[in-house]
């Protein structure tokens, strides 16, 4: 009944109680005055009752609502608004609209107060991945200048040990500045088309050294070997397969074998970089492409990783409105794969 009312409506109902009680009052008191001039008191009344009860809701309260609801309407919009293109049918709106602020700033909220969790640890891994090689550094040259300079081994050895903290400040700092750039945007992607044997061919050749270090076999997957062209950053999609199969090195068994595998998918193709390495724990999986994020913190440091490598890899990837994904099994090995647009 009273769901939608409009001004009219309300004052409608407000000039009825109203009059009834004067009515009521005025048929008491007048005692013998005539009751036609009773009568036309009482219609009077109630149509000067409703016109200002309209008067008063319309101006003063529905007018203000429905400037309100607007304003926030079109705020939201990013839009300009008159008053004569206010609705009016609006309370239900407004309703709506508040509900749908409440949603929203609890998201919201929601949303800064992750923000900000992420930013403390973000602050945390950087202060901590800084600090370990600023701190050997440090140990090191004040132990030269304490004395050990005139040990000329001793020197030799310290500063290629200071030398290569010096080199993963760098890389830390070089990596933490290509995510930078590439959240902001500031690194356009050169996409060209290009043989992605050709290319998957040439990264193998620059990793074979390191592969061999622990002597682990890069090769393709049996039926898998790459016949397509591919629309990418070329250099970006380098710094992908790179990383994954540094990744693949890393953390494989000695002996053990990398494989790749492309996939024809319709309008993309797909890359797979396998290993038969150590594998992952299910609850490490859905972190694996958070900034800094390790599994076993000792052993990755001591492998020489920034941890950032796979944030770069989702990245890079992302620009190029690309997913990546990752399944794995402890002990069994570890499949990474991601997906170009074919050309």
């Amino acid at each position: 009944m009273f769901k939608n009312v409009t001004p009219r409506q309300i004052a409608f109902w407000i000039s009825a109680i109203i009059t009834i009680f004067f009515g009521l009052i005025l048929w008491t008191l007048a005692g013998d005055t005539n009751t036609f001039l009773r009568f036309n008191i009482i219609v009077f009344f109630a149509l000067v009752s409703y016109f200002v009860a309209f008067s008063f809701i319309d101006n003063f309260i529905y007018r203000k609502v429905k400037l309100i609801y607007k304003t926030i309407h079109n705020n939201k919009a990013g839009k300009t608004h008159r008053r004569d293109e206010i609705a009016e049918d609006i309370f239900d709106d407004v309703e709506m609209e508040v509900m749908r602020w409440v949603v929203d700033s609890e998201r919201q909220i929601s949303d800064l107060r992750a923000l900000e969790e992420y930013r403390r640890n973000f602050i945390g891994n950087v202060s901590h991945e800084l600090k370990t090689p600023i701190f050997n550094i440090q140990g090191l040259l004040e132990t030269l200048l304490d004395g050990g300079l005139e040990d000329e081994e001793m020197t030799r050895r310290f500063l290629q040990r200071a030398a290569k903290n010096a080199e993963r400040l760098q890389l830390i700092v070089d990596d933490l500045l290509t995510i930078g750039r590439l959240e902001s945007g500031d690194i356009s992607m050169h996409m060209e088309t290009f043989d992605l044997k050709h290319f998957i061919d040439d990264v193998m050749e620059d990793m074979e050294f390191s592969a061999k270090e622990k002597n682990i076999k890069l090769a393709y997957k049996e039926g898998a070997v790459p016949k397509f062209q591919v629309k990418a950053d070329k250099e970006g999609i380098k710094k992908v397969l790179i990383n994954l199969i540094i990744n693949s090195i890393k953390y494989g068994h000695e002996n053990g074998v990398t494989k790749i595998g492309c996939y024809d998918m319709a309008d993309h193709i797909l890359v797979e970089v396998s290993d038969n390495g150590v594998g992952i724990a299910k609850e490490h999986i859905p972190h694996l492409f958070d900034r800094f994020y390790r599994i076993d913190k000792a052993r990755s440091t001591s492998k020489g990783g920034t941890g950032l490598g796979l944030s770069i890899v989702k990245h890079i990837l992302e620009a190029h409105r690309q997913t990546i994904n990752v399944r794995s099994n402890e002990g069994v090995g570890t499949t990474f794969s991601f997906t170009l647009e074919k050309a």
